[in-house]
This record gives structure tokens, sequence and C-alpha cells, in this order.
């Protein structure tokens, strides 16, 4: 049997059925708190999650809070990169997509032949890119759905309908439904007011919609199940694995 791969995949592992509400997606730090620990803690993910969101350190993470910026900054000192990643994904065989967060800079750095060949070569299916606008995307969008690789775009409460619309046509995977203002683990609760936003967002896109910032709990994730395929999970994800706890045992009291 040939392996999905890419975009497809993405939205075939979210989509598939569910017994526990919608699909589960962790986000770690790349290399964060120990760069040997990394495969071990992916392996782990792999069998609670239905898609892997992997944050490529960068020294200037403008869309995260301080809990992602911390964690980036000790990934940066323990030798963390983009080719890192690479390599450390090729050394593994998981059978769950994985995406990569990644600001422009590391990207553009690295060159996009040489990103579309490393993506292919160590089974990276999609990525997210918070710092390129809709209108910049045209050219990474067009190599990375050539090569059958996502380009997940956000939208956010304070996006019109009509640039939903625009967004959600551009986006593959999943469209990226950002919850809440401002940066990644706010300490403001989510307002029972985004439903109206995820209903609209999950109205108009033809692709699974996922929301992500300010979902903590389990609480958070009951509240919006009825209007989004799948959730993300971040700054709650790291600050487990930041206190020294088990970031499966966290999925499985929030799935269950």
């Amino acid at each position: 049997m040939i392996k999905m791969f890419g975009s497809k995949y993405i939205e075939q592992r979210i989509n598939s059925p569910k017994e526990n509400g919608p699909a589960i997606i962790p986000f770690i730090t790349a290399g964060y708190p120990n760069a040997d620990e990394f495969k071990s803690v992916l392996s782990d993910l792999a069998v609670k999650a239905d898609v892997i969101e992997i944050g490529v350190p960068f020294s200037d993470p403008m869309a995260d809070g301080v809990t992602i910026q911390r964690s980036s900054h000790i990934a940066i000192e323990n030798g963390v990169t983009l080719r890192w990643i690479f390599n450390q994904l090729k050394q593994i065989n998981l059978d769950t997509p994985i995406i990569l967060m990644s600001y422009l800079n590391p990207l553009y750095v690295f060159g996009m032949q040489s990103l579309i060949e490393a993506s292919l070569e160590s089974g990276v299916d999609g990525y997210i890119v918070p710092d390129l606008p809709i209108e910049e995307s045209v050219n990474l969008n067009h190599e990375l759905s050539e090569a059958g690789i996502a380009l997940i775009q956000l939208v956010t409460p304070a996006t019109p309908k009509d640039r939903i619309k625009i967004i959600s046509e551009q986006s593959s995977g999943f469209i990226y439904a950002v919850t809440v203002k401002g940066v990644t683990g706010g300490q403001d609760k989510l307002s029972k007011n985004v439903i109206s936003y995820l209903d609209q967002v999950q109205r108009i896109s033809k692709i699974p919609v996922c929301a992500g910032f300010g979902i903590r709990e389990k609480a958070d994730v009951e509240m919006i199940a009825d209007y989004v395929d799948g959730v993300i999970i971040g700054s709650a994800i790291v600050e487990t694995i930041e206190q020294g706890q088990s970031p499966t045992d966290f999925l499985d009291k929030l799935k269950n």
C-alpha cells in the first residue's frame, strides 16, 4: 500500500471518523526542552494525535506568546535549525501527518528548491507561515502545491467574510481559524462569541476547519466541537512539557 502524503493526507486524517470529538493537533517546538528527546516525543505524540504541528525555532516569533517564545529561544540554544529538523524527521517513520510552523525567514534562507526536496525526503506534509500575507504567498503556495505539500492559511475573528472566502480557496490541508485576538498563549478564556465566527468559517470553507490559539482544556474543546473539524493545542502542550509532565497524558485528558 502506498502511504498517503501531503495536503490530501492531512485532510483525510482530520476528516476520518472520531469517537471523541474533533481531530487533535498538538504543537511542539522542535528540540525543546532537550534536542536528544525530540524523536521520542514525536513518536509518543503520533500515537495520540491526528496531525502534529512542529514549530521551527525563530529569534523573533511575533505571533507567539511568552511560553512558545521561551521554548523557541531554548531550542535555538540547543542548536536546532530547519536543516536539523529535516535530518531528525528522516530518521523516524511516522504515520501521522507532519506540519511545520515556520516564519518566512528560515524558509527563504533555506531556498525554495532545497525546501521542497527536504520536505519530500523527510515526510513533511504541510506548512503554516504566520507572517506571510495571502497576497504575498502565491509563489510559495504554487511551489508547495506542485509537490503536493499543503500551505495552511490563517483567518481571525477580524477577517471579513469575503476575505475568509479568498483565504480558504488558497489554503490546503485545512484552514487555521485563530480563535482569539493577539498572540498564542494568552490568558483570556475562550469566549462563547467565537462560536458564530467558527460557524461562519465552516460554512464558507470547502476544506476542514481547525481552531487554534486559546484552547487549553477539555471545556474549550467541548464548546467548539460542533463548529470545527480539529483543534490545535500549542502553549498548553509546551507548558506541560516545561513542567516536566507528559504531553501524551495531557492529550488523553483533553480527549476523554
